[in-house]
């Protein structure tokens, strides 16, 4: 993710006029027509437009996210998030009677305990119909149970991609939590004397 407001060197109090102007001055340079960089133009052109349009540019500011500047991983992530998000939300302990952060690692963690487990699953059955395959004779012509079986094969195959892609989205969400961390406060525990 770029920070628009670094791109173009405004701070994140600029009207829209500083913008406009900061963005001419630096896309001028960077512009490709005379000899600039594509990349930074394109970065530039990307933030211009974010700042300039009210409602990107609130989300962005609420969020440190834009889906036309993210990368599809973080927004991918970002979906997952929301969800525990919302779970926190709506969840009727107190706050600061338990930590939602913790929470939110345990249930990502589980997710990936659970993907690994059924990627394996579908490992073995995988393994099972090459195993049935490799001991079934063809039969001469149309051989109709080797395409089925090869089929079942190849849609088990892009499961297992599709289960490696989830897991690799819920280990991005995860990482996003990096750095926080939630106080609890202390439970006073009564003297079973008293």
């Amino acid at each position: 993710m770029i920070d628009p407001y670094e791109v173009l060197g405004v701070s994140r109090e600029a009207d829209g006029a500083a913008i406009k102007s900061a963005y001419r001055k630096r896309a001028k340079n960077a512009h490709p027509d005379t000899g600039g960089d594509v990349d930074l133009f394109s970065r530039l052109t990307m933030s211009y437009e974010l700042l300039v349009d009210p409602i990107r540019r609130k989300v962005f500011d609420e969020t440190g996210y834009d889906p036309e500047l993210a990368d599809t991983k973080d927004l991918q992530g970002l979906v997952i998030l929301e969800t525990l998000v919302n779970e926190m939300i709506l969840d009727e302990r107190e706050p600061g009677s338990f930590d939602p952060v913790a929470a939110m690692r345990r249930k990502l963690t589980d997710k990936v305990v659970s993907a690994r487990f059924h990627i394996l699953e579908m490992e073995r059955h995988r393994a099972r119909i090459r195993n049935h395959l490799d001991r079934m004779a063809r039969k001469p012509g149309a051989d109709v149970l080797g395409r089925m079986l090869r089929a079942r094969c190849q849609t088990i195959s892009d499961a297992i991609s599709r289960a490696e892609t989830d897991i690799g989205t819920i280990e991005q969400a995860y990482g996003m939590l990096d750095g926080y961390a939630y106080e609890v406060e202390a439970i006073e525990v009564k003297d079973a004397a008293e």
